[in-house]
């Protein structure tokens, strides 16, 4: 990862680097990163989503660019909806959930970018739901038990 921010423009549809992700099912378009800030789109079917989980070291943030996001922040439901921008503090436990039967678009940043976008490249791909968790809480981001999504 770059101390510095690279000047320029990602595309849409596109990441920095060329390659999509695919994490739990959806795909990932990392968009930016540098030490300060790792930027990435989402794009999430029907149905999607990724369970509540806390970042203690990065603030987090979505902005909605297409459809709507159920998310759970700090235990309480909110609904964000495109153009919405969503605030989570470190340490705040939430997570987000496609509910409609709309694809659902986000544009996602943290600050600072910590081991997210390292995290990303070991769960491209992976399925193993233990594995997740555990390589997820090896890189700074720590899951609630499963009762926490209701």
């Amino acid at each position: 990862m770059a101390d510095k921010l690279d000047g320029g423009i990602t595309r849409d549809g596109t990441a920095y680097h060329g390659r999509q992700l695919n994490i739990l099912g959806q795909r990932y378009f990392p968009k930016a990163s540098c030490a300060a800030t790792f930027a990435f789109e989402t794009n999430s079917e029907a149905g999607q989503f990724v369970p509540v989980h806390v970042h203690p070291t990065q603030d987090e943030f979505i902005l909605v660019q297409e459809g709507q996001l159920e998310l759970k922040l700090d235990g309480v439901w909110h609904t964000a909806r495109a153009g919405d921008l969503v605030r989570m503090p470190r340490g705040v436990p939430h997570g987000y959930f496609n509910k409609s039967d709309k694809p659902a678009r986000a544009l996602f940043w943290v600050s600072p970018a910590g081991k997210l976008e390292a995290l990303f490249e070991v769960l491209h791909e992976m399925s193993d739901i233990p594995a997740i968790i555990a390589a997820s809480a090896e890189h700074e981001v720590d899951f609630l038990p499963p009762e926490a999504n209701d």
